[in-house]
């Protein structure tokens, strides 16, 4: 029996075929493989391009849910006095009494003025409290990916700062405040030089605060001392 021209035989069973490789380089979508995307298809950001980042924005749920109470039992109440009014009922006293305090005192009684300042920096408050993103203790970290923001609490910060700094020959104690621009640090040393101390913490703090990933890292600023005698 004569087979087709053009045609190969088939596969024994149980044989591996190779199978054809797609090469991204011929499909024309121009992605770069020199940086590969994450899980969900999106590209880093590569280092140097993530630029300074912000601080994050506070939701300030509980200011925000005391105004709210606040206005929704004054609206009801105005609202209810004035449905009462309709009703061909008597004005609630506090209201006639407001009305007429506001009409008898001058505008330089002590009451007033006190009530305006109270007013006034209630404002102040609220419009400080609109205007400033708040969530002072976490520092934003640089971006690694584009759709990814993440941030590190200062205090945790602060005790990786001071278990690196206690990883130092001659340190004894230490003790680290991060704020958000400067990072005190405050250390004993009970043997080896000051300046020995000094000059080799300066050098371990300097690459963990580079290790931190911070967006801004924050200023160095250490202390070494003996400790005080005893008695």
């Amino acid at each position: 029996m004569n087979e087709p021209r053009g045609t190969e035989p088939p596969e024994p069973e149980g044989t591996t075929q190779r199978l054809p490789v797609l090469d991204k380089s011929q499909t024309g979508t121009g992605t770069d493989r020199s940086a590969p995307a994450d899980e969900n298809g999106t590209p880093p950001v590569p280092d140097g391009e993530g630029g300074r980042e912000g601080r994050f924005w506070s939701a300030r749920r509980v200011p925000a849910g005391i105004v709210a109470l606040l206005l929704l039992g004054l609206a009801g109440l105005f609202l209810y006095d004035i449905a009462s009014v309709r009703a061909d009922r008597p004005v609630m006293s506090w209201r006639r009494e407001l009305a007429r305090q506001l009409a008898d005192r001058p505008l330089d009684d002590i009451w007033v003025l006190v009530g305006a300042g109270v007013a006034a920096a209630l404002g102040l408050w609220l419009l400080a409290l609109a205007v400033t993103p708040g969530l002072r203790d976490v520092l934003p970290m640089r971006r690694t990916h584009a759709d990814v923001r993440a941030g590190l609490d200062r205090d945790a910060a602060a005790t990786a700062l001071r278990d690196r700094a206690m990883e130092v020959a001659g340190v004894q104690s230490a003790r680290v405040r991060v704020r958000r621009r400067r990072a005190r640090v405050r250390a004993m040393s009970h043997f080896r030089e000051l300046d020995d101390v000094r000059t080799d913490l300066d050098a371990a703090l300097t690459d963990a605060v580079r290790g931190l990933g911070l967006s801004r890292p924050p200023a160095l600023s250490v202390r070494v001392r003996r400790p005080g005698r005893k008695g």
